[in-house]
C-alpha cells in the first residue's frame, strides 16, 4: 500500500499534515503574498480557496474522485481535506512506464467525466492527479478550474494535458494518444471538443 501523498509547499499554497476528528488529513493553507496589495491578496486567496472547495464538491457529485473536504477556515484561508492514499500520477508513470496504457486510459475517462459535468480543471497535468490505492484517478488542485465551463475551457484543459505529456513524459509517445482515445469514447459530443482543441493549437503555431 502506497503512503499518503506527502506534504508540500507550492507557489500558491502549503500542504500540512494533520489530524481532524480522528482522520489523517492535509490542511491546504494559502499564505499571503507580500508583492501583492493586501486587499487584492486577500481577495485572490479567498476566491481561489472557495472555488477549489466548490469544484471538489461538484466533481464528486459527478462521480469524479477528489479529496473529501472536511472543513474550510475563511480567516486562515485554509481547507482541511482528506489525505488521499496513493501515488502521484507523474511519479507513477516515471516509475512504471509499462503501466502507461492502463493509467492513461483511466486519465481519459476521469477527465471526460469531469468535462461532461461542465467542470474544467484549469491546471490539468499528471502532477495534479493521484492514482489511489483503490485504482481510481483522483483530481487535485482544482483552484483554477470552473463550473459551467465553456468549450474553450475544456479545450484548454486538453491542450495543457498534451503539453504536460510532451514535457514531463517525452518517452511515453503513446501516453496522450491513449488519454485522448478513452476521453473521446466517454466524452459527450467529442467532435466539438476536437475542433476547439485544434483551434487552440493553431493559435500557438501562428502567434
Amino acid at each position: 500500500m502506497a503512503d499518503p501523498i506527502p506534504a508540500a509547499k507550492g507557489a500558491e499554497a502549503e500542504l500540512l499534515p494533520s489530524c481532524f476528528l480522528g482522520r489523517d488529513v492535509l490542511i491546504k493553507v494559502r499564505r499571503p503574498k507580500r508583492y501583492r496589495a493586501a486587499e487584492l491578496d486577500e481577495e485572490l486567496r479567498s476566491s481561489r480557496m472557495k472555488n477549489e472547495a466548490r469544484l471538489m464538491r461538484e466533481a464528486r457529485k459527478a462521480g469524479v474522485r477528489t479529496p473529501v473536504v472536511y472543513d474550510i477556515d475563511l480567516k486562515e484561508f485554509s481547507i482541511t481535506m482528506e489525505k488521499v492514499r496513493g501515488e502521484r500520477v507523474k511519479e507513477l508513470l516515471d516509475r512504471d512506464p509499462d503501466a502507461a496504457a492502463e493509467i492513461c486510459g483511466a486519465i481519459g475517462r476521469a477527465v471526460a467525466d469531469l468535462h461532461n459535468s461542465g467542470i474544467s480543471h484549469g491546471d490539468l497535468t499528471t502532477s495534479n492527479m493521484i492514482m489511489t490505492n483503490e485504482g481510481a484517478i483522483c483530481m487535485i488542485d482544482l483552484s483554477m478550474g470552473k463550473t459551467k465551463a465553456e468549450l474553450e475551457d475544456l479545450g484548454v484543459d486538453m491542450h495543457l494535458l498534451e503539453r504536460a505529456f510532451n514535457s514531463a513524459h517525452p518517452d511515453l509517445a503513446d501516453g496522450f494518444r491513449e488519454c485522448m482515445r478513452s476521453y473521446i469514447e466517454r466524452k459527450k459530443e467529442p467532435e466539438k471538443l476536437l475542433r476547439k482543441l485544434e483551434e487552440i493549437k493553431n493559435r500557438g503555431r501562428y502567434t
